[in-house]
């Protein structure tokens, strides 16, 4: 298993089915923050809902798609980032994020996802990475920014949320555009 630090007490590792317990802990601690912002099927509400997310994501990894990542900070698990999709044929895939409250504001999402981006683009040799955020999530979005992203446009009304519709905004990155100089 790989560990890669993305600072002096924060490490970015593969989230794992046997990290089970590890993850249902984080959401507990992350659930209502997130769930406004993050895909529904992903905000598990038990052991058993957890175990199920990281079952889907490995077997989708094994398959060559999409991929989930941990972030600890300190020894416990805070977030992680994912690609959401990941299409080799097509050279495209679309990352993702969540991060407990207590963790935000170090940094560690812009990091770690500029880890993913450099894998995409420097190893698997892909062209586009993508983005998609709430419009109303300027944190998201500021993510999105600081990868070197561009707002290609919003999608209107094509997030459902609580009963409300929210727009959503996609944002992305060509190889190309993201030169090693301009890393996080």
């Amino acid at each position: 298993m790989f560990s890669l630090p993305l600072r002096d007490n924060a490490l970015l590792r593969p989230l794992e089915t046997w990290h089970a317990e590890e993850f249902a802990a984080n959401l507990d601690r992350a659930r209502e923050h997130i769930r406004p912002w993050v895909g529904q099927a992903f905000v598990t509400d038990s052991l058993d809902g957890a175990r199920a997310t990281l079952l889907r994501y490995a077997e989708r990894q094994a398959a060559d798609g999409a991929r989930l990542y941990g972030i600890w900070l300190d020894g416990t698990l805070v977030g992680g980032v994912m690609f959401v999709s990941l299409d080799a044929a097509s050279g495209n895939c679309e990352i993702g994020c969540w991060l407990e409250p207590a963790a935000e504001g170090h940094g560690l999402i812009t990091a770690a996802c500029g880890v993913l981006l450099d894998w995409a683009f420097g190893t698997r040799g892909l062209h586009r990475a993508a983005w998609h955020c709430r419009a109303d999530n300027a944190r998201s979005a500021a993510v999105a920014g600081r990868l070197g992203m561009t707002l290609e446009g919003t999608e209107r009304e094509s997030w459902p949320y609580d009963g409300v519709r929210h727009d959503t905004q996609i944002w992305s990155v060509l190889a190309h555009e993201r030169p090693a100089a301009r890393r996080p």
